[in-house]
């Protein structure tokens, strides 16, 4: 029995949206609606304004969530906590890559360790990331560099996800659908 039979969710769901989009309040009433769920947040309070963005949604998630932070190891950390009667919410996948490249990691190994850890969950996995190609072309070469890595791990991702949405004014456009028998 896969994570579908259990959730009614792909085993893997991949959220994309530009800043303020509504993709993680999106997400997160997607995985409440399939009964509770694990919150696996990338983000680190590396200043005031970053605190408080996570108190926001912190004090927005209710009594769904268990919460585990981790904003290196998300491939360990996946494979430690998934189940096939748990659904995990990633949020978000670009904070996770800014972590990656600020402690100098191999971000290609990463997104390849990333997507073998995906196809053999045994419980089904939503992931949240920022669209940051959309917008201006960064200034600085460490912008561009960060905005072409994360262009490529969405790609990674949604290549490999059943199901891929893209929020913008808080609003769905399916971009993916799983197959149909």
């Amino acid at each position: 029995m896969g994570p579908t039979a259990v959730s009614g969710l792909p085993p893997v769901t991949l959220i994309l949206g530009g800043a303020r989009s509504g993709k993680s309040a999106y997400a997160e009433a997607m995985v409440c609606a399939a009964g509770p769920g694990l919150y696996l947040a990338t983000a680190e309070a590396g200043d005031a304004e970053m605190a408080d963005r996570i108190r926001h949604h912190r004090a927005r998630r209710g009594a769904c969530w268990t919460t585990v932070e981790e904003p290196l190891d998300l491939v360990t950390a996946l494979g430690r906590l998934a189940a096939p009667d748990r659904t995990i919410l990633v949020d978000c996948l670009t904070l996770w890559l800014s972590n990656l490249m600020a402690a100098e990691r191999d971000v290609a190994l990463e997104t390849r360790r990333l997507q073998a850890a995906l196809a053999d969950l045994p419980g089904p996995v939503v992931l949240v990331s920022n669209e940051v190609g959309l917008g201006l072309v960064p200034t600085t070469p460490l912008g561009r560099l960060f905005r072409d890595a994360a262009g490529r791990l969405n790609q990674a991702v949604a290549g490999i996800a059943q199901r891929v949405v893209f929020i913008a004014a808080g609003l769905p456009l399916i971009l993916k659908e799983p197959d149909r028998p």
